[in-house]
């Protein structure tokens, strides 16, 4: 077991990767509390999921924002290099061709805040994820 010392939350793994402190409650408040140069990519995918899946509800889980319609969900995460864009294994295997630039595990697409972000391919991939 491993305790974090600023937080004093118990992980299994050592150095594990957590938010500590009290979670954000709205996305807003999310965003805000990222590092300033990571606040426009993590704004432009907030737009895109939310163009492209108007009906989905917004909400935090797991302290990071989250979109869910229809039994399904999406959901992004801060990172020291990248955004974390968790859209499920079936997603990440379905555009895995697509994807062939990107960084990605199981559920996960990395999204460099170094590169530009692929809006179309994410807004297809917000629809498979979110569709009716």
């Amino acid at each position: 077991m491993w305790v974090c010392p600023k937080c004093g939350r118990e992980f299994q793994r050592n150095n594990q990767g957590h938010f500590c402190g009290q979670p954000p409650k709205t996305v807003d408040e999310y965003i805000a509390r990222q590092e300033p140069s990571f606040q426009a990519h993590l704004g432009r995918i907030r737009q895109i999921v939310r163009q492209n899946a108007p009906a989905a509800v917004e909400r935090i889980a797991w302290s990071m924002p989250t979109y869910e319609q229809g039994g399904k969900s999406l959901s992004f995460a801060a990172c020291q290099k990248h955004i974390s864009f968790y859209v499920g294994e079936e997603a990440v295997e379905h555009f895995q061709a697509e994807l062939a630039g990107f960084e990605n595990k199981k559920n996960a697409i990395y999204l460099l805040y170094a590169k530009e972000l692929p809006v179309e391919l994410l807004a297809e991939i917000v629809k498979w994820c979110l569709g009716d």
